[in-house]
């Protein structure tokens, strides 16, 4: 069977994300990949540590963090990491349909946090809370923003993933691509806890 053929119930292999050799080797590249990008955020975890109370006259977390509004960012992030639970197993039973539309749900839910992050930062600047208002501010946008740019990536990702791959159903080649995005994805929902704790909460209490 040629690696682009569209896969059928009587084809289906087990795991189809890593049935072939190619998709063995972008399994093990993209947790490679997954353990730079952790020293990248562990370094940029550090930084705002030591920056999070050198606010100088700028706002302090404690005075301009809004947790209610966190926390629906945070429901609608990790909600949408279930949702890709979702898609996975349903790429693994072979019903393409309800995984491209747990998957279309997986990317609402990304595109209505960034929504929320985006206003969350216009409320910031409105309040004195800027980019060069502080090193904490520097630190802070940088950290956060920079999480941001991944759920950003991901939605443009799972978006290309989406349309390219629409009409073609399932394949051995597409199979992995999707499986490797649903791991990002989880990989960027992680992330976005320890912020939450080491960010807001930290930062609401002092």
């Amino acid at each position: 069977m040629h690696a682009d053929e569209r896969l059928t119930d009587a084809n289906f292999p087990d795991h189809p994300e890593k049935a072939t050799l190619e998709g063995k080797n972008k399994f093990l590249g993209f947790w490679l990949f997954l353990g730079g990008e952790t020293v990248l955020f562990a370094t940029l975890f550090g930084t705002y540590l030591g920056l999070r109370n050198m606010h100088m006259d700028g706002p302090s977390g404690e005075e301009i963090f809004k947790l209610p509004m966190v926390f629906v960012a945070t429901m609608l992030l990790l909600t949408s990491s279930l949702t890709s639970v979702y898609s996975v197993l349903a790429m693994k039973q072979n019903r393409v349909k309800a995984m491209q539309g747990w998957f279309i749900v997986t990317l609402i839910l990304g595109l209505a946090f960034l929504g929320l992050e985006i206003y969350e930062f216009v409320e910031y600047v409105h309040e004195g809370h800027t980019f060069t208002s502080s090193a904490f501010g520097s630190a802070f946008y940088t950290l956060v923003g920079f999480h941001g740019g991944h759920v950003l990536f991901g939605c443009l990702w799972l978006t290309t993933l989406l349309v390219r791959n629409w009409n073609r159903g399932l394949t051995l080649v597409n199979a992995p691509k999707y499986y490797l995005f649903a791991l990002y994805w989880h990989f960027v929902d992680v992330v976005w806890v320890f912020i939450f704790t080491v960010v807001y909460l930290m930062g609401k209490v002092g």
